[in-house]
């Protein structure tokens, strides 16, 4: 049997690494995990997985009170945090977002993303009590847009994916922010504050050369800080942020290395399994919710406007001289159809603003997963013209 047949049939375990930190099959992980979790819940078996999923895993001597649910959003998706900080500090430092320069257009690009949604989700939904939602269609999902760019965009120039990239990282770190602002109910100071100095000493340690004991100190700590960040009322993500951010380069690298497929194996799709665990509410379509409204129309609208029109500007802004616009308007059409995508964080938001109306909550949900379809299918067609113009043009050349 020929060889690269027997890696096919009996894959290497590099094989599989290289498998699962593929752009393109995490992406369709994730779409499949939420289409199985959708299905799922609209049959006999979905009361009994709801029932699952808002059951309580309890450690009472830590006053630690988390439903499954809860363990996911709040446990495991700190992991996808701390991946996605490491890369936005490599941006920041070394990658396309070390200068003014370089984040200029991806920076107004990533506000302009973020207001126009959030302006159509409000001019949609006029109840104040559902108006808080307005942050669910400004996120854009990294893995699922980048996925997209990988199947479909073959012949792009290599500044679409740099863009889409830098553009997404801003619209996390925003994310995140809106997270620690807008859905910290109470506060606890104390216990936030003792988090700090955990923080600072990871850190630290991450700077020494990484070996057993310290790989493991630094496990110890990074669970210590998230524990004290979800005994302070913040969003315990945001400790996996932190973390990520501190962490010494050297051995950030390779942990993201090492971490990079579990986290595209287990994590995102446990989440958008558990994210999409909703029932089709029994109702007409002129009976569904504002909510459902606004996020159908301000991820793919919203988001494709609001990019558009702010990279443009932005393009205009960096010029030098009379030299032509650095990104032409097709390119940076392709990037504004995939931020559209919000999906992960889209979801997470959900979860936050409607805790308290599953009703809600499932309307939203669904919405977010229409909202982002609808823009994937919009940045298909787009990336795929696009690739085809630039590969008719290198056949000429």
């Amino acid at each position: 049997m020929p060889g690269s047949l027997v890696g096919v049939v009996f894959p290497t375990p590099k094989g599989v690494m290289r498998f699962l930190r593929s752009e393109r099959y995490s992406a369709v992980l994730l779409l499949a995990a939420a289409a199985a979790g959708l299905l799922l819940a609209n049959t006999a078996a979905g009361p009994g997985l709801t029932a699952l999923r808002d059951t309580y895993l309890d450690i009472p001597p830590l006053g630690i009170h988390l439903t499954v649910g809860h363990w996911v959003t709040d446990g495991l998706l700190a992991i996808f945090f701390f991946l996605a900080a490491i890369e936005l500090r490599h941006e920041l430092t070394r990658g396309e977002l070390d200068s003014a320069r370089k984040a200029l257009v991806p920076t107004i690009a990533a506000v302009g993303g973020v207001v126009v949604p959030a302006i159509v989700f409000l001019l949609v939904v006029h109840d104040a009590e559902l108006q808080n939602g307005w942050p669910i269609p400004t996120a854009t999902d990294i893995a699922f847009a980048l996925g997209v760019l990988a199947v479909v965009g073959r012949g792009l120039p290599s500044r679409i994916r740099a863009l889409l990239l830098a553009l997404a990282v801003i619209d996390d770190l925003i994310a995140i922010l809106i997270i620690a602002m807008f859905f910290t109910e109470e506060l606890l100071p104390l216990p936030l504050l003792l988090a700090v100095p955990v923080v600072l000493l990871f850190g630290w340690i991450s700077r020494r050369t990484p070996r057993g004991s310290r790989i493991a100190l630094l496990v110890a700590l990074g669970v210590l800080a998230w524990y004290l960040v979800l005994q302070s009322g913040v969003h315990a993500t945001i400790a996996g942020v932190a973390l990520g951010l501190i962490m010494a380069p050297r051995t950030a690298a390779p942990a993201r290395h090492a971490m990079e497929p579990w986290s595209n194996l287990i994590v995102l799709p446990v989440f958008a399994f558990v994210a999409a665990l909703v029932a089709l509410p029994a109702v007409s379509i002129d009976r569904l919710s504002p909510v459902f409204w606004g996020i159908v129309l301000a991820l793919p609208l919203g988001k494709l406007v609001g990019i558009t029109g702010a990279a443009f500007i932005a393009t205009r802004l960096s010029r030098s001289g009379r030299r032509p616009s650095p990104l032409p308007l097709g390119d940076i059409l392709v990037v504004a159809s995939l931020g559209g995508i919000g999906f992960t964080v889209s979801l997470l938001m959900n979860e936050l603003a409607f805790e308290s109306s599953r009703e809600v909550a499932a309307e939203g949900t669904i919405a977010v997963i229409l909202g982002s379809l609808i823009s994937a299918v919009v940045a298909i067609v787009l990336t795929s013209l696009r690739a085809r113009r630039y590969r008719r043009r290198a056949r000429v050349l």
